[in-house]
């Protein structure tokens, strides 16, 4: 399956601008010096679960712990993956403060709740300077078995390749850049792919045969793709992930700034396909350079079995 209904979030407690990261994420903005962010943050973040359970997904909320600080604690979905067969993928982190998030408290939770049968652990590459930010720098068609990747200074081909083989996919890789040419720091940022739709920035990889062939994969692999411009990149309509609710229906969530940016058409096209779920994250997009997608890491791990079952 594509998509899951569960999803698992942190909630922040001391979110702010992430100095670590800043370097190659152009989407982060200083915060005011009045501004209370962490206030603002999680006003958002709360928002934002409300909104996810009145549509009917399942969403478990993580709190936070206050030490170490990590301050992009709030996007989880960079440093692990998990998967139906019970794979949980551990991801080289780039940032020295995201490592840190390994440390608080969510393996242990994930194998509290559910199954997990093997471990692929690839944060030891970190001390080779080699990095691969989880489905931040892949976009998964799990369905297709498809792994889409932008390289980037966080998204390494040595990586890459070892969770592609791992996993057992396909690997369609390329370089996306943004309007100034400098490499884009995450894939999940320039595209997203759901069960019968793709949104995707083509504009921004700049050669034309990887800018071919990424839209005749999408387009082989039955997706009818919605093409993003750069304004529209720039307000993170690349950054959606599509969920279902319980009923099985399919959800785009999105920030209301990508919502916002997209026209008519292009509303249209995924309103055939979707519900769309825009959600006001407008200061953790602005300060943390990440949005909806981010904020979201998907379970898919099967659950432990119960003691009723077992006894069967």
């Amino acid at each position: 399956m594509q998509t899951t209904n569960t999803v698992l979030m942190i909630r922040p407690t001391r979110f702010s601008f992430n100095q670590d990261t800043a370097a190659n994420n152009r989407f982060q903005r200083p915060a005011s010096v009045s501004e209370d962010v962490q206030l603002k943050a999680l006003e958002e973040f709360d928002g934002y679960v409300t909104a996810l359970r009145r549509h009917g997904v399942e969403v478990m909320v993580h709190n936070d712990r206050e030490a170490s600080h990590t301050p992009d604690s709030i996007f989880p979905n960079n440093w692990w993956s998990s998967h139906p067969d019970g794979t949980l993928v551990l991801y080289p982190m780039q940032g020295h403060n995201r490592r840190l998030e390994r440390d608080k408290g969510v393996l242990d939770w994930l194998r509290d709740e559910y199954r997990v049968e093997q471990l692929l652990d690839l944060s030891s590459l970190e001390q080779q300077d080699v990095f691969l930010e989880g489905t931040g720098s892949m976009v998964l068609d799990r369905q297709k078995r498809i792994c889409y990747a932008g390289f980037s200074t966080r998204t390494h081909a040595a990586a890459l390749d070892q969770v592609v083989e791992h996993l057992g996919y396909e690997l369609c890789a390329f370089n996306a850049v943004d309007r100034q040419g400098v490499a884009i720091y995450h894939t999940n940022v320039m595209m997203s792919v759901g069960t019968r739709l793709a949104v995707a920035c083509l504009a921004s990889v700049s050669h034309p045969g990887e800018r071919s062939a990424l839209r005749e994969r999408l387009e082989g692999s039955g997706k009818q793709v919605v093409a993003l411009n750069w304004a529209q990149l720039e307000s993170f309509a690349g950054n959606m992930l599509e969920v279902h609710n319980a009923a099985g229906e399919p959800l785009l969530v999105m920030s209301r700034t990508a919502w916002r940016s997209l026209d008519t058409d292009q509303r249209r096209l995924i309103e055939t396909h979707t519900t769309p779920l825009p959600v006001n994250i407008d200061t953790i997009e602005r300060i943390g350079g990440g949005s909806a997608r981010c904020m979201l890491a998907e379970v898919f791990l099967p659950k432990h079995s119960t003691v009723q079952e077992h006894a069967q």
